[in-house]
């Protein structure tokens, strides 16, 4: 295996190659100055190590870059502890990112994290799995709204005039999120009768939530018409919690790998996970759909990992174990404890248990009462 290590400190080198001997792995590390072009025909490479500013180029582009020309490797962002870039760069090369490790580089955790997607890809290379989807004649769609909305918040120009004109072209959309901003989940008490009003009510991060839940949840999916609105109850409770476990970006990873945590259960032919029922499991047929969509590796990572968080080879609460928590107790089961006591964070259940919000039916309930 060939790692690409771009703009860190050359003379970890040995370190390096000592530890990895002692790994037991063949693997070389080619150190590359700050400011090294990723270009189409360079040697081939498996795993691409960049931080968000390891040159002229930052680096959220070089793994776009590696993306598009290198699309099998596996991509790594290196971050300090308290990085004070700005949070648009963290954004988005954690949107390019299979895995992010902190500066130093530590050999351990890169061993992990590398060998983590790869245990990844190879639980999503099901045969059962592909020939199971692969006899639906019709999967949902990716999320046309939600990624051109992605693509237009990263513009430092776009305003809330021009995100509202753009939720506008899809009526259908425009009157569902008018509808959720008025709901218990998102109402400040007064009435929202306009897009643009609904963007300041909401934020960017909560309508781009939204309108992913609109779009994944709202298509002509099996099930009953009940079954999708509690799915989705339980996603915009499970998506709020999961925000408020994470800091920084890391918490809208979480809450839009939460929102999508069970859009597997509508897919023919998969498992909803109860005993003695047939066919792959609900988790796995999301991550895979997540994956067919074009979505950030952590939220498939997180879908298909969140009923057993303990399996990762990649140690640390990050992602998934924020989605793992948000969803089993949104669900009213118990989190993996074996898990939250290996990764430190144990002691931080009963304070989640009290962040976990009623359902909009109990609230109704209650209000009714």
């Amino acid at each position: 295996m060939r790692i690409v290590i771009i703009g860190e400190d050359t003379a970890r080198a040995a370190e390096f190659d000592g530890l990895l001997a002692d790994f037991g792995l063949d693997w070389k590390i080619d150190w590359l100055p700050a400011g090294a072009p990723v270009e189409p025909g360079m040697p081939p490479f498996d795993v691409f190590v960049c931080g968000l500013r390891p040159g002229p180029i930052g680096g959220p582009e070089l793994l776009a870059r590696v993306a598009a020309l290198y699309p099998q490797a596996v991509r790594i962002l290196l971050l300090d502890e308290s990085p004070d870039e700005a949070g648009l760069d963290i954004a988005q090369g954690l949107d390019g990112a299979h895995r992010v490790l902190g500066r130093p580089l530590d050999p351990g955790e890169l061993v992990a994290a590398v060998e983590s997607v790869v245990d990844l890809r190879e639980l999503l290379d099901n045969e059962q799995l592909k020939r199971v989807l692969g006899r639906i004649n019709s999967l949902p769609p990716p999320p046309r709204l939600y990624l051109q909305l992605t693509r237009l918040l990263r513009d430092p120009d776009a305003n809330n005039n021009a995100i509202a004109q753009a939720l506008s072209q899809d009526p259908a959309i425009a009157a569902k999120v008018l509808r959720l901003c008025n709901s218990a989940y998102f109402s400040g008490g007064r009435e929202v009768g306009d897009m643009r009003a609904a963007v300041v009510r909401l934020g960017h991060q909560t309508l781009l939530r939204m309108v992913l839940t609109i779009e994944a949840f709202g298509g002509p999916q099996t099930g009953n018409s009940k079954q999708r609105e509690q799915m989705q109850d339980r996603a915009l409770r499970a998506s709020n919690l999961a925000r408020k476990l994470l800091p920084g970006p890391s918490a809208e990873l979480a809450a839009t790998a939460s929102l999508l945590a069970e859009v597997g259960r509508l897919l023919p032919g998969v498992s909803s996970g109860e005993a003695g029922e047939d066919g792959p499991d609900y988790a796995e047929a999301g991550a895979y759909l997540m994956g067919l969509w074009g979505l950030p590796m952590p939220i498939v990572e997180a879908v298909a990992y969140q009923k057993r968080p303990g399996q990762m080879k990649s140690g640390g609460f990050w992602v998934t174990g924020a989605v793992h928590v948000a969803t089993s107790l949104v669900a009213g089961s118990a989190p993996d404890e074996d898990y939250l006591r290996a990764v430190g964070m144990l002691d931080k259940l009963p304070q989640w248990r009290e962040l976990v919000e009623p359902s909009e039916q109990a609230e109704e309930q209650d209000r009714e009462g």
